[in-house]
């Protein structure tokens, strides 16, 4: 007669090893993951939102549009990407990129040659992002303090609040027609613009051409 040893299915956790039906040897990894995922999701944020910016907009800084262009940003804002005049190498005109930021609110600008009027510019932008959600209202139009005119649209939707302002910016010399193409996008959450309108309204009005400086 032979005898043979009965094997555990391989599922089978020792009695000393399990804890309430669950096998204790797997604790220690799931709450190693439990805590990494915890970092992730509040550790970070906390930590990040601890760390003061280093490129908060002071009195008396200007950003350089290009081409001798400026606008006046508003004090406390923080600037995420841009050059302030004279920190660094001018700003091109045709292809700025400049952001700054505050709480529930940023604004950019973004510059591009075109050949065309401003109105004319909005509908090409607004055509090439497929109507921008929530940018939906009626247009109208904004008049800097050095007398330039710009095409404004204004919107709102679950996204938050909207204002795309679209300029035609000549250096000295220059006609508007083939002068380069601005776009200043204000983007802020939901029900805030009126919070930050004066701000809003200073900045476009800084906006000042190189022609006129």
């Amino acid at each position: 007669m032979s005898t043979s040893t009965r094997q555990p299915p391989e599922d089978w956790v020792p009695v000393e090893h399990r804890l309430l039906g669950l096998d204790r040897r797997t604790f220690k990894p799931a709450l190693i993951a439990l805590g990494i995922a915890l970092v992730l999701i509040y550790g970070l944020p906390a930590l990040n939102a601890s760390i003061p910016w280093r490129n908060e907009i002071r009195a008396g800084d200007v950003l350089d549009l290009g081409a001798g262009a400026t606008a006046v940003p508003p004090v406390g804002w923080q600037l995420e990407s841009g050059t302030l005049t004279g920190s660094g190498a001018p700003a091109n005109p045709a292809s700025l990129q400049i952001t700054i930021a505050a709480g529930g609110a940023s604004i950019e600008f973004r510059g591009t040659g075109y050949t065309g009027s401003a109105e004319a510019f909005l509908d090409q932008v607004e055509r090439a992002e497929g109507n921008t959600p929530g940018v939906d209202g009626e247009r109208g139009t904004v008049t800097t303090a050095a007398g330039l005119t710009g095409v404004a649209q204004a919107g709102t939707g679950p996204g938050g609040d909207a204002l795309d302002v679209a300029f035609k910016v000549p250096g000295p010399g220059q006609a508007a027609e083939t002068a380069p193409a601005l776009l200043v996008r204000v983007r802020t959450a939901p029900d805030q613009f009126e919070h930050y309108r004066d701000d809003v309204t200073s900045l476009l009005r800084s906006i000042t051409p190189g022609a006129n400086r």
